[in-house]
């Protein structure tokens, strides 16, 4: 699968909270947080984390923030295809369905 084409959701076994412009993450493990697997992200994640909703394809996400960033485009996608994987690694993320190629 294409990372720009694909679509990630968040992982059910966890518990994300904002906390003074970043993002906390606690995984769940056998109805109880996993307090020493913490993950925090800060505000540009942050932005990534929030439009990681089961629907958007990578690319609309690298579109999306293309508009709220000042930023060379091809490294704003280099950057954030980076993040969705490290996160994927981590069990933060899953991936989802996948509605077709980017424009």
């Amino acid at each position: 699968m294409e990372m720009a084409s694909a679509v990630f959701r968040h992982n059910d076994s966890l518990v994300a909270r904002d906390l003074a412009g970043e993002k906390v993450i606690i995984p769940v493990r056998g109805n109880v947080g996993d307090l020493g697997s913490i993950y925090t992200l800060n505000a540009v994640a942050n932005d990534v984390w929030n439009l990681i909703d089961g629907k958007r394809r990578v690319c609309d996400v690298v579109n999306r923030l293309q508009q709220e960033y000042e930023v060379d485009p091809q490294a704003l996608s280099i950057d954030i295809q980076h993040l969705i994987a490290d996160l994927q690694q981590e069990g933060l993320i899953v991936a989802s369905a996948v509605p077709g190629a980017c424009e």
